[in-house]
């Protein structure tokens, strides 16, 4: 089982971080732009976590120790049902370093998106805080 699936599995935010790369990029499923950075990626988990409800990975892909996994979960959101897919990329040292979402149906992906944009202030704030941190 890749760690990324243990550590959403467990609701383990700190372990999510942690397995995050300082470059990696997160491709959101409802937004036109990645996102850059780990501060951004780490908040966004953070917040899709608590917007998911009966989540849980149905398959995953990919052979131990092999740099691309994809992992196939079904999840609600604002009472839609979806079906999605991390697709995750992992460096030799074993961090993220790529992270694209996809989700299924349209009317899955628009509750997913009207969630999170109504989060999303709280999560540019909390990724801004992180960097100043990091910064200082």
């Amino acid at each position: 089982m890749h760690p990324f699936r243990k550590a959403v599995e467990a609701r383990d935010t700190a372990a999510l971080e942690a397995l995050l790369a300082d470059d990696v990029v997160f491709t959101s499923p409802v937004a036109f732009k990645p996102y850059p950075g780990k501060p951004i990626t780490a908040a966004i988990l953070r917040h899709v976590i608590e917007v998911f409800e009966d989540f849980r990975y149905v398959r995953e892909i990919g052979a131990d120790g092999a740099a691309d996994h994809a992992l196939v979960f079904t999840a609600r959101v604002g009472g839609k049902e979806i079906t999605g897919c991390d697709f995750l990329h992992t460096r030799p040292d074993g961090l993220v370093d790529d992270l694209m979402v996809m989700v299924r149906p349209l009317s899955g992906a628009q509750a997913l998106a009207e969630a999170m944009g109504a989060r999303f202030d709280r999560i540019a704030a909390e990724a801004a805080g992180a960097e100043a941190a990091r910064d200082a």
